[in-house]
């Protein structure tokens, strides 16, 4: 392509000398004809969009028409997936050298950063920097749809789904105990690059817990985000192993039990749990 390109610039030349010196007017940039003829050889540049520039314009019209409970057509989907797939820690202004990413004093649990992007009552971006054996625990996403691309680093994630009472023999909730039987989602470890982790109101593993092995970052995209004036409040869980607790008529094969879990919600935030919000210095964006 660049071959052509030179190759038509040249002949493109060779032909206007051979016209000047037939039309001397040619020669006189300075005439009304000539000022046009010049003007008329610039090329206007394209201005460049930033990846992050990209991903919320993708946010903006994936989220568009969404709402709570609402998932983004398959198609959408993809789309903010890819883009999210190309996106860098150089694109967000991030190296694994910064402060973020350090090991807090010795008998401390490691803060976890997270630098704020955007919100608004449709979508948020962000992201989430952990040091090394930093954890958010486990936690939920009531009505979301979520986007976790992990920039740089290696990282644990476990993750559940509610079971339906209706896929097991027996009730799938205790009392009073308030412990609820969940199905393992993902239980794995992920290495950058990777693809991005996608969740939904009901499945994919919308409760799930981040434990870093190393340094990392994670740039996260909620849609729509949390609210408490709306219901859609963060809740905490333990989770406690299928064999801990006796359900009258609930029953499981002993090789699938391990992929259970009963989870039993937490009355507040972990006190172990430090998150600090912290100046998102990377590229901006354009709001429109």
């Amino acid at each position: 392509m660049g071959i052509e390109t030179s190759v038509a610039k040249r002949k493109g030349k060779e032909f206007g000398e051979v016209e000047k010196e037939k039309n001397p007017i040619l020669n006189n940039t300075n005439t009304r004809g000539g000022k046009k003829a010049a003007r008329g050889r610039h090329i206007k540049k394209t201005a460049v969009v930033s990846p992050v520039q990209k991903l919320y314009d993708t946010c903006k019209d994936v989220f568009s028409i969404g709402g709570p409970g609402v998932v983004p057509a398959p198609d959408k989907i993809e789309k903010l997936r890819a883009v999210l797939d190309v996106i860098t820690p150089e694109d967000v202004g991030l190296h694994p050298e910064m402060p973020y990413f350090r090991l807090p004093v010795a008998g401390r649990a490691p803060p976890i950063r997270y630098l704020h992007i955007h919100e608004c009552n449709k979508f948020s971006i962000g992201i989430f920097c952990f040091p090394p054996s930093g954890v958010i625990p486990l936690h939920n996403h009531p009505g979301m749809t979520v986007f976790s691309k992990l920039l740089f680093g290696k990282m644990h994630i476990k993750s559940y789904d509610w079971v339906d009472e209706d896929s097991v023999n027996g009730s799938a909730v205790v009392n009073p105990s308030e412990v609820r039987l969940a199905k393992v989602k993902i239980d794995s470890d992920f290495t950058a690059p990777c693809n991005p982790c996608i969740l939904y109101p009901v499945d994919g593993g919308n409760m799930h817990c981040f434990t870093a092995a190393t340094a990392c970052a994670v740039l996260d995209v909620l849609g729509p985000p949390y609210s408490d004036p709306e219901g859609r409040h963060c809740t905490y869980y333990n989770d406690f192993p299928f064999a801990n607790f006796s359900v009258d008529g609930v029953s499981l094969p002993e090789e699938e039990r391990e992929g259970y879990a009963w989870l039993q919600e937490r009355t507040k935030q972990p006190d172990d749990f430090k998150m600090v919000g912290e100046l998102y210095r990377g590229p901006k964006i354009v709001k429109k």
